[in-house]
């Protein structure tokens, strides 16, 4: 099967949150479940680069490169007696409002179009600094962190395999309807994180009701280096 969009994920940086369960649920597409590591219940904040991006093979003039930050959760999905892991997105910002457009028109996600910018600075001592930031009423948030150079392995069984291992991604469309799309990908590896900070506006990008999530400490920071990646065709779940 032909995949709907390639492109390259590059330096993925994750700051990971403990959830109440409560607060997630209203956002849990049909036919899927609340996933957990050890009993807790994860959202992310997650910034990334776009590169070299297709769309049925096509390169789009001025939307190949750009960036993406996203608030996400973890949930799960049993097909066959078999589980498969996927991810629901809260909201995605990107700085191209025709990506926004066909996102929210076509496939029903939550797109929402931002000034955007990124920041990768080789430092001293094997070191590397990643940062994402966006506008929103005229104030700059961000996210960044410092990281070794030296990419590792995802450890098996790990809070880190967890959170990055994830191929299915999972939306709402409808009454009874979820969509469903697999991520293809190589198993990431991973920069260890030394240092981070964020500023968010959580009130007014995804609501009350997030502002306790984000404004406590993160459990966990991590930064993938990234893959080539496929997004497949989606499909409809109905029931």
């Amino acid at each position: 099967m032909r995949p709907f969009l390639t492109a390259n994920w590059t330096n993925l940086l994750l700051l990971n949150f403990e959830a109440d369960k409560e607060v997630l649920k209203p956002y849990v597409p049909r036919h899927t479940e609340l996933d957990d590591y050890q009993g807790i219940t994860y959202v992310s904040l997650v910034g990334f680069l776009f590169e070299n991006t297709r769309v049925k093979g096509i390169a789009m003039p001025g939307h190949r490169n750009f960036e993406e930050v996203n608030l996400r959760f973890y949930v799960r999905y049993k097909e066959d007696g078999n589980w498969k892991r996927g991810v629901v997105f809260i909201k995605e910002l990107v700085p191209k409002p025709l990506i926004t457009f066909v996102a929210n028109t076509l496939y029903k996600e939550n797109y929402a179009t931002l000034p955007m910018a990124h920041n990768f600075q080789q430092l001293p001592e094997a070191n590397f600094e990643v940062s994402y930031k966006w506008k929103l009423n005229n104030h700059w948030n961000h996210i960044s962190a410092v990281a070794d150079k030296a990419a590792v392995a995802i450890p098996a069984g790990s809070e880190s395999e967890f959170i990055l291992e994830h191929y299915w991604g999972y939306t709402q469309l409808g009454p009874g309807i979820t969509g469903e799309y697999e991520v293809q990908h190589p198993r990431w590896k991973v920069f260890p994180v030394k240092d981070y900070n964020y500023h968010c506006d959580t009130l007014n990008l995804y609501g009350e009701q997030f502002v306790p999530v984000l404004k406590q400490a993160p459990r966990s920071v991590m930064l993938a280096a990234g893959s080539e990646i496929a997004v497949m065709p989606g499909r409809k779940i109905k029931g």
